[in-house]
């Protein structure tokens, strides 16, 4: 924030809380360019009633929060971060991953409220990672990363795309199926997709029963990709054992039923949030700017 202070005007001061939509429109109606986050949504209106905007960097590698189709036909260019919180992100799915099959959570609340009596063969049993099946949706940058840190657990890879990996030569360990037979097949399975028409409740009811009963589910990428309702009743009636999610369908609101479940870890949306991540989060943000408003293409653009 430093550099933005030195080199641009602020139209508004960035808050830890969203803006309203009447406050977010007024901004970017005074910008050339704006840096905005993934709870900003920039609808059809506000980008037409923002005339002299030429660029939204959006803070984040996901970008469902623009209307992109409004904003290709108005001539606004979208930017994204990728690269930059790759690995934060692969390493809170590892830990969420963790967490969820040693219980770690419930370790910790049990230590804090002074309910634990000492070492015993039988308490709080979990799961071992260790030679176990990964299951991988969404093989983009994030899904390589989780997947080349799967090396030192001996887990062999399973994962699904719906856009074919051509050009890429994947080591053999790793290895294509179906949605179904991923499913099928995975003791845990991360999802690492983007949130599109197609992707929305990608895992529902039907998704979930094809799971192992002792399979647990991660979720670091959007929150609508996995219907909340679905995945309650799964871990209700055993069909899956556990689940650790990072985003959800509504944010910041959860489904009510998430938070009564032991089984499941739940965090605010933390994928990229190291200090590294989030300065350089910034940095590109500011060359997507620098170049469009220096009439050069943007780095990172997304139309």
């Amino acid at each position: 924030m430093s550099i933005v202070r030195e080199q641009f005007r602020l139209a508004q001061e960035p808050l830890d809380t969203l803006p309203t939509p009447s406050a977010l429109r007024e901004g970017l109606c005074q910008a050339d360019a704006a840096i905005v986050t993934l709870g900003d949504r920039i609808d059809a209106e506000t980008i037409h009633a923002a005339t002299r905007l030429r660029i939204l960097a959006n803070y984040a590698v996901g970008y469902n929060n623009v209307d992109l189709a409004t904003a290709q036909a108005r001539g606004l260019v979208v930017t994204n971060t990728p690269d930059v919180l790759t690995d934060a992100t692969a390493d809170l799915t590892w830990a969420l991953l963790l967490a969820v099959a040693r219980r770690v959570v419930e370790g910790d609340i049990l230590v804090r409220s002074g309910g634990w009596t000492g070492w015993s063969p039988t308490q709080l049993l979990g799961a071992e990672i260790s030679g176990k099946t990964l299951g991988i949706i969404g093989m983009g940058r994030i899904g390589q990363a989780v997947a080349r840190r799967a090396v030192g657990f001996r887990m062999p890879v399973r994962y699904h795309t719906r856009q074919p990996q051509t050009g890429r030569s994947f080591p053999s360990e790793w290895e294509y199926r179906s949605l179904q037979d991923l499913l099928g097949e995975s003791d845990v399975v991360t999802i690492h997709a983007p949130l599109t028409p197609t992707t929305h409740y990608l895992i529902g009811a039907r998704e979930l029963a094809w799971m192992k009963s002792t399979a647990c589910i991660v979720n670091t990428a959007r929150g609508p990709i996995v219907d909340e309702g679905a995945l309650v009743h799964a871990l209700k009636t055993g069909i899956i054992a556990g689940a650790g999610l990072d985003v959800y369908e509504r944010e910041p609101a959860i489904h009510a039923g998430l938070a009564q479940l032991k089984q499941v870890v739940l965090l605010p949306h933390l994928g990229s949030a190291t200090v590294d991540a989030r300065v350089q989060m910034g940095l590109v943000c500011l060359k997507n700017i620098h170049a469009v408003l220096d009439g050069h293409p943007a780095p990172n653009m997304v139309c």
